[in-house]
Formats: C-alpha cells, sequence, structure tokens
C-alpha cells in the first residue's frame, strides 16, 4: 500500500497537517481504510498542503536518508 509517510510525525496546529506527509490527523489514522481512489486524491493534495505548513522539518528524513544512500551507490 502506497503511503506518503516520510516519518516526520508531527501536525502543524494552525493548518492541521503532518509536516511530513500533509495529511491530517484523521487520514493518517483512517490510511489503511481508504480506498485506493481515496488514497490517491489525497496524495494529488498533499504537495499544496505542504506549502500552507508554517514550518518544515529540520531533520532528514529515513526516507531521504534511503534515497540518497541508494543514489550514491
Amino acid at each position: 500500500m502506497e503511503s506518503p509517510c516520510i516519518l516526520v510525525c508531527s501536525i502543524d496546529m494552525n493548518t492541521g497537517y503532518c509536516f511530513g506527509c500533509g495529511r491530517t490527523r484523521d487520514e493518517i489514522g483512517l490510511w489503511t481504510s481508504y480506498s485506493d481512489a481515496e488514497r490517491r486524491a489525497i496524495m494529488e493534495a498533499l504537495p499544496a498542503r505542504l506549502e500552507t505548513v508554517e514550518r518544515k522539518p529540520r531533520r532528514e528524513t529515513r526516507r531521504t536518508l534511503m534515497a540518497r544512500e541508494r543514489n550514491l551507490t
């Protein structure tokens, strides 16, 4: 199952979106119960949501680190 999670789980109190993935608490909690179409629709909205959060994550995420390490080999 595809997930936008990047292991930065913290909610922006102004927007209600996770700083890492852009989902709401409800969307995170219900993610596995959504249909593929529902998950795709949410994922399409995430880039715009992430532009509205007050701050960006300060640390490199595990997913980013793994991707960077794969590109070095």
